[in-house]
């Protein structure tokens, strides 16, 4: 077995979340969403997809794992913390966002699978 320098390994694994969280995207595109941002960065969190369809805007956490099981209980609650921190901060800087909903879902990307959304996770 090949092992591979930590650095290496770093890039692989960044490179294979960024894969997935455009699979992401594409199925939630297909879905009738508009991509507002990616990976929405702030100092209380990040939200790796931000998405809009008419006044509903989801929040997505993108997660790659071998199964669906293991990238759904991935989310900790300190991550959805997070998520849902970073998503005040986003709808606070919105001119229409008195009339918006949210809502925080998953979307798990598993190798040789289409991703699968889960709406409201969270």
């Amino acid at each position: 077995m090949k092992v591979e320098p930590p650095d290496r390994r770093r890039l692989k694994a960044l490179k294979r979340g960024h894969v997935a969280e455009y699979r992401a995207a594409l199925c939630l595109i297909l879905k009738g969403y508009r991509i507002v941002a990616m990976r929405y960065r702030t100092r209380l969190g990040e939200i790796d997809i931000i998405a809009r369809r008419g006044d509903l805007v989801a929040c997505v956490e993108v997660k790659a794992r071998r199964g669906f099981d293991e990238a759904v209980f991935a989310v900790s609650d300190t991550a959805q913390r997070r998520i849902r921190a970073a998503s005040d901060i986003w709808l606070a800087r919105q001119a229409d966002f008195h009339r918006l909903s949210v809502r925080y879902d998953i979307v798990a990307v598993t190798p040789w699978h289409w991703p699968r959304h889960l709406p409201d996770a969270f």
